[in-house]
Parts: C-alpha cells; structure tokens; sequence
C-alpha cells in the first residue's frame, strides 16, 4: 500500500451512529459532573460536594439537571433501539457485536503477544473484543442506570406495583445498585473507553472518529485487518 493509498480515509460509522455517540457522551458526562456532589452528600464532612452544589445553585437545580441528563440517556438508548431494528447498518453492526468463540482466542492470543510469548498478534474484523467489552458494558450498564433511576424518581409508583412490604427493599436495592453502577460506568469510561479509544499507541494524542465517522486506510487496515480483507473481497465479486 503507497503512502498515498495509506492516508485514503474510509467511512467506519454513519451519521446516525454518530449522533447516537454524542448524545451518550452529552447525557453521561452531566450525569458523572452531577452526581459526584450528591453522592459526597454521603459525606457531610467534605467541603467539596457542598462547593459543587453551591456552583450550581442548589441541590434541588442539581437533581433537575441530573434528572434532565437521565431522560437525554433514556432518548440516546431508545434511538439506539430503533437504529438496530430499522437500519441495516444498526442490524449488521449489533450482529457483529455479539460475542464469539473468535473474541476468546484473540483475548488469548492478545495476551501472548503482550507478554512476549508471540510477535502475532490478533487479527480483528470490524469489532475487537475490546470494542464489544465496551459496547455491552454500556448497553446493559444504560438497561441497570435508567431502570434504577425510574424506581428513585417514582417510587410510590413503583410500590404500587410490588407485594406489600417490598417496596422500601427495592428502593434501597435500586439507589445502592445505582450508585455502584454509576462508579463502575465512570471507571470503564475515563479509564477503559479512553486508553483504547484515544491514549494507546496508534492512536494517542486522541481520535476524531466519533465526530466525522472516518478513519484511513492504514488505521483499517493495522487494526481491523479481517473487515478490510472482507470488503476486498466484495469488491472482487462486483
């Protein structure tokens, strides 16, 4: 492949993906910057939750934004529904997302070549195994935060529905399951989802494919080796 060849850019997500992204990236930043002083609220002793809320005017205008943000995530979940059940890119990329015996040995085969063991690495299609280990803590971390955060919103509508009794248990289990889930979705996010997506080798000082969709040829062609031959491949047969 020339140099030339080599800076051709290539879509890797369409618009509609994109907006999905942003949206997410929107809903769960306000969601992290405003549930980092209510949960310090645990703390009464730290100055630094009652400073954030002061900034925003108020723990009633922190809840609201924070409630705001949630139903931002609720819509960027559903629209991501919608775009598996109705695009054919949605379908072929959610089928393409679910795991495979080949995720393993490539998890496998990965840790060979980290430790020295091999100088192959992975060859990987449209998604690795990281890629998936993302998407899925995302899909079903969205299922855990929304379910938990309807239940905290509307509890007496909620009791309506439980045995007697049961309401108080489930209201404490979804306000604990969600302030865990949110710490682990943080975690994943600032550490996980940015070293892969824009700190590791290849790839640092950061990358811009979530905003025009496009990554070169070169980039598919080190790091998703398996789609580029497939798309070859098509080419051919056409």
């Amino acid at each position: 492949m020339t140099k030339r060849d080599a800076a051709v850019e290539v879509q890797r997500f369409d618009l509609y993906f994109r907006l999905q992204h942003f949206l997410l990236f929107i809903s769960v930043i306000i969601l992290v910057i405003t549930a980092i002083p209510m949960w310090g609220l645990r703390y009464p002793f730290s100055p630094f939750p009652a400073g954030v809320i002061d900034g925003f005017g108020g723990i009633e205008r922190v809840r609201t934004v924070h409630i705001a943000a949630g139903f931002l995530l609720l819509f960027a979940f559903g629209y991501h529904i919608l775009y598996i059940l109705i695009h054919p890119a949605g379908r072929r990329d959610f089928l393409l997302m679910l795991p495979r015996k080949k995720d393993f040995r490539d998890f496998y085969q990965n840790i060979l070549y980290f430790l020295g063991k091999t100088d192959t690495p992975p060859s990987f299609g449209r998604f690795a195994y990281f890629e998936k280990f993302d998407y899925w803590a995302v899909f079903w971390g969205s299922i855990i935060m929304i379910g938990t955060g309807f239940i905290m919103l509307y509890p007496a509508q909620v009791a309506v529905w439980l045995p007697p009794g049961a309401a108080t248990a489930v209201s404490g289990a979804a306000r604990e399951a969600h302030y865990h889930e949110a710490i682990l979705a943080a975690l994943a996010l600032f550490i996980w989802h940015m070293y892969h997506v824009h700190l590791r080798p290849g790839k640092f000082p950061g990358s811009l494919v979530w905003w025009h969709g496009k990554i070169t040829r070169e980039e598919q062609e080190r790091e998703h080796p398996l789609e580029r031959e497939e798309l070859l491949s098509l080419k051919t047969r056409r």
